[in-house]
C-alpha cells in the first residue's frame, strides 16, 4: 500500500466471470480490485509493487495458466503474495503449486472464510499489514 488509510490493491486472476464476480463482491469491503481473465490481461493489468496480493486461477485458460504466470514472478524476483486456487485437489497440484512460487493452495470450492482467512494471513505474513476481521472495516 502506498497511501496511509487507503484500501490495499487486489488482482484476482480469473477466467469465469462468475467467479471474478462473486470475488469482486466478497473482497470490495476491504480492497480496491482489480481483475483480469488470461496472461494478456495480466500483462496489462500488473505493474510490480502496485499490487498488493494476487488471487490467482491455477488453471487459468490460455498460452500461460496461472502456475506458469506465478512462476514468471517469482523468477523476476517478485514476491507478491499470491493465493492459488484450483478445482483440482490432488497432492501433485498442490506441490506443483508450491514450486511455482504460489503461497497459499486452496482447493474450489472454497468457504468464504477460508479464502478471506487466507488472504489476511498471506498479506500478514509477507507485507506485515492486517485488513482485520472480514465484518470489520480497517478504516
Amino acid at each position: 500500500m502506498t497511501e496511509l488509510n487507503k484500501k490495499p490493491k487486489m488482482l484476482i486472476v480469473e477466467d469465469d466471470f462468475e467467479n471474478q464476480s462473486f470475488m469482486r463482491i466478497f473482497f470490495k469491503r476491504k480492497f480496491e480490485i482489480a481483475t483480469c481473465d488470461s496472461e494478456t490481461t495480466f500483462n496489462e493489468e500488473y505493474k510490480p509493487g502496485e499490487i498488493d496480493v494476487i488471487i490467482m486461477d491455477i488453471s487459468l485458460r490460455g498460452e500461460k495458466d496461472g502456475l506458469e504466470i506465478t512462476k514468471t514472478l517469482r523468477e523476476k524476483g517478485d514476491d507478491v503474495p499470491i493465493v492459488g486456487l484450483s478445482a483440482h485437489a490432488f497432492q501433485r497440484d498442490r506441490e506443483n503449486a508450491k514450486k511455482a512460487g504460489v503461497d497459499v493452495f486452496l482447493t474450489k470450492p472454497v468457504p468464504n472464510d477460508t479464502l478471506y482467512n487466507a488472504v489476511r494471513a498471506t498479506l500478514k505474513e509477507k507485507n506485515n499489514f492486517d485488513i482485520g476481521d472480514y465484518g470489520k472495516t480497517t478504516n
